[in-house]
């Protein structure tokens, strides 16, 4: 019987790291290219803007509608023909003028639905619906 030669296990328990030492070259080529230089070799003697003031948030007008058909614009209480009237006078000095409408989760859908045709017919443009993000994605019930 013919025993294996030595040379030939020889051969089978070396490593051959040729692939290791591609993607170790690879990934040292990526790093060089992606890395930014720290210093900067020109100095240069860069302008002074002028700091400007940030302008004003909006003012945010609130119109609430209650659960038994009350309405208030901001924390006054109003009926439908003095919501207009207020919101055209408040159209009047401020144009770019923005209404939040928050209502009572319980408040039938055709008063929201009046207060929205006041804004219209008042030609308030930046018109918002106030409402509560559900708690853990869980639908709510009712």
């Amino acid at each position: 019987m013919k025993k294996c030669s030595k040379s030939h296990h020889h051969a089978l328990a070396e490593l051959n790291i040729t692939p290791l030492l591609d993607l170790a070259f690879v990934l040292l080529v990526i790093f060089i290219i992606t890395t930014t230089p720290i210093v900067n070799d020109l100095d240069v003697d860069l302008p002074a803007a002028a700091k400007r003031p940030k302008d004003p948030k909006a003012k945010v007008n609130y119109v609430t509608v209650e659960s038994d058909g009350s309405m208030f614009l901001g924390k006054e209480q109003v009926d439908i023909p003095a919501l207009q009237e207020k919101l055209v006078a408040l159209r009047l000095e401020d144009p770019d003028l923005n209404v939040v409408l928050r209502g009572s989760a319980h408040t039938k859908y055709q008063r929201i639905v009046n207060v929205m045709d006041v804004l219209q017919q008042a030609n308030v443009g930046k018109v918002n619906l106030a409402t509560e993000p559900v708690a853990d994605g869980a639908a709510r019930k009712e």
